[in-house]
């Protein structure tokens, strides 16, 4: 062949493949509608649900907020805008596969899959632009639990019975393993952040107080110009002569603060240094869950307070998380990517089981890792371990 016919022949194979190129490109962005708009519509459907549901189980104590905080309808939103968010967090990666899953299941029962197919396009470039999008939802739910979750970590920790923070608590003592003091009390008031009649069991190297610091109300104060954080405690009855005692440090750090060294404090008042907030103190399991990753380090450095391996196990969880949502789309689409299953049905029977499964594992790992039968780590990562292969072989059977 001459040069010119060469270079004629190699002309025609770049035009066609630059339109084969566009064509899979205008397909990708039908795929990708699809996808977007099955996604959209399982969101706001189980999201309606759930609000429908929950807003007329509670709808008496929101009408009762509504002359406080101005309106029925900003009482929803307040309420309801947090959940939702935490709504996302969970079903994120059952959302993507249940939209991927239908999505393919929908382009092989109108035949598009098989004429797409009989092009000569592999299955891996039909299924590639889904698995870019599962990405994206993936990485948006990490977003949303490293920005969105712990701004309105607060609302979260309110039910529709007390959304105002305003009714008293049972309070769960805590230790501040840093000074030994024992945090304890009658009852907590979240909108006030105080603790109603305090008692602050202490350890022997604070005995010139005795044995408990105990008050009418202790309220948290965060750090100051004129303390660091902890609990102003009012109206002590215990110990007696409090005017008369000077304050306390433990390895040259504050503790207790009394009003003969600190004037701004008033002579039936102390102050207790703690590194334990308030909310630390009354939503234990609700911070953790909902906490940013740089707050989840923060905390376990934290040497007041001692979380244990079930927080241990929620931080290598952020790491994993996305890779387990993508993960879960590689073991669910080989189910439904064969010529003789178009029954939607059948395909989300197939989805239903495989959830179930994959939730069981997760589950039963982190319970593994909470009760230290297998370290924290081990316990975050191994569902990985054991899913990525099995997806991986589905994806060489199916997608080839």
């Amino acid at each position: 062949m001459t040069r010119a016919g060469r270079t004629r022949v190699l002309r025609v194979a770049e035009a066609a493949l630059g339109k084969w190129n566009s064509s899979m490109t205008l397909f990708d962005r039908y795929l990708l509608g699809t996808f977007i708009k099955i996604l959209i519509i399982s969101f706001l459907s189980l999201t309606g649900l759930f609000v429908v549901i929950d807003m007329f189980g509670n709808l008496d104590e929101f009408i009762s907020y509504a002359d406080r905080e101005g309106s029925l309808l900003q009482v929803l939103s307040s309420y309801y805008g947090a959940r939702v968010l935490s709504f996302f967090d969970r079903i994120s990666g059952l959302l993507a596969l249940v939209a991927a899953i239908f999505t393919i299941t929908w382009f092989q029962r109108t035949n598009e899959l098989t004429a797409v197919m009989a092009a000569g396009i592999p299955r891996v470039r039909v299924v590639r632009p889904l698995v870019v999008a599962t990405v994206i939802v993936a990485l948006l739910a990490a977003a949303n639990r490293e920005l969105g979750l712990p701004q309105v970590r607060d609302r979260l920790s309110r039910n529709a019975q007390d959304w105002l923070g305003e009714s008293a608590r049972p309070l769960t003592p805590r230790r501040d393993h840093r000074t030994s003091i024992l945090i304890t009390g009658k009852a907590t008031v979240a909108a006030r952040q105080e603790i109603t009649q305090p008692s602050f069991r202490l350890p022997n190297s604070l005995s010139q107080f005795g044995r408990q610091l105990a008050a009418r109300k202790a309220t948290y104060q965060p750090p100051a110009a004129e303390h660091p954080g902890g609990y102003l405690l009012e109206g002590v009855s215990h110990p007696a002569d409090l005017q008369e005692l000077v304050s306390a440090a433990q390895d040259g750090a504050p503790v207790i603060l009394t009003p003969k060294d600190h004037a701004w404090l008033k002579p039936d008042a102390c102050f207790v240094v703690s590194d334990i907030t308030f909310e630390h103190l009354v939503a234990d399991s609700v911070w953790c869950q909902f906490s940013s990753t740089p707050e989840l380090i923060e905390v376990l450095r934290n040497p007041s307070l001692d979380y244990g391996a079930d927080t241990r196990v929620t931080l290598h969880r952020r790491f994993v998380q996305p890779v387990l949502d993508v993960t879960l789309l590689f073991l669910g689409i080989p189910l439904v990517l064969s010529r003789s299953n178009r029954n939607i049905f059948v395909a989300a029977a197939k989805c239903l089981l495989l959830v179930a499964a994959f939730f069981v594992v997760i589950l039963g790992c982190q319970a593994l890792g909470s009760t230290i039968l297998v370290s924290p780590a081990l316990a975050a990562w191994l569902p990985m371990l054991v899913f990525i292969p099995i997806a991986y072989v589905g994806a060489l059977r199916r997608w080839e």
